[in-house]
């Protein structure tokens, strides 16, 4: 992942920060500092929402916050950022629990895909599915085993397909971004999604919490009528 990428996800785990249902409470105002390079602004906000992840008591103590874990740390601020309790709250299935009824020709053939990743931990960064994979990972190994390629990042996946207007439009199969782009599930229809989460947990169908209030963009890969 490029600089550029990784900056414009730590800006938006700082935006799903805000979001939390449990808020940090709002630090004492501080003079306004004298303008810095863009470079030390995004590594000072990138350390002020780690510790405010941190004082909240969500941020994961396995996260790996220093030097070459930065990419597990990075990893660690986006379970903060809600990705876990949103699972939590929706109440995720475990591995091997009753699969969702079947939708369309397509989103069952996207589940069954699926199927064989469940229980693979997340890694973040992760493309190999003997050791484990990231979100975007998850859904590119699924789409590729049905033969159709995809980009590997969430920002790429995001202009995949077609798109798709509203969650009620929705069909098994399609791809539902989050947390503006930077989180990517696949719906399975009947109140299921399945996904690789955060940090400390495996791929699994777990109750949909994805919701036309949270949900960045729809994209349905599979064109309506293809055969799987």
């Amino acid at each position: 992942m490029s600089m550029v990428d990784t900056v414009g996800r730590i800006q938006q785990i700082q935006s799903a920060l805000t979001a939390l249902s449990t808020p940090v409470p709002p630090a004492s105002p501080e003079p306004a500092a004298p303008a810095a390079p863009a470079a030390a602004r995004n590594a000072s906000a990138f350390a002020d929402a780690l510790n405010a992840a941190a004082a909240t008591g969500i941020l994961p103590p396995a996260s790996g916050l220093g030097g070459s874990d930065a990419a597990a740390g990075l990893g660690g601020l986006e379970a903060a950022a809600g990705l876990g309790r949103l699972d939590a709250a929706a109440g995720a299935s475990a591995v091997g629990s009753a699969a969702p009824a079947a939708g369309s020709g397509s989103g069952t053939a996207v589940e069954a895909a699926a199927q064989k990743y469940l229980g693979l931990p997340y890694i973040w960064g992760g493309n190999d599915p003997a050791v484990g994979l990231d979100c975007s990972s998850f859904v590119q190994n699924v789409f590729k085993d049905l033969g159709y390629p995809l980009p590997r990042t969430t920002w790429d996946q995001v202009n995949e397909g077609t798109p798709v207007a509203s969650m009620a439009d929705a069909k098994p199969g399609d791809l539902l971004f989050t947390f503006n782009t930077g989180h990517v599930s696949i719906y399975l229809g009947n109140g299921k999604a399945v996904d690789a989460p955060q940090p400390g947990q495996t791929i699994q169908i777990r109750d949909l919490w994805e919701n036309d209030s949270n949900v960045t963009a729809i994209r349905r890969i599979i064109p309506d009528g293809a055969a799987a």
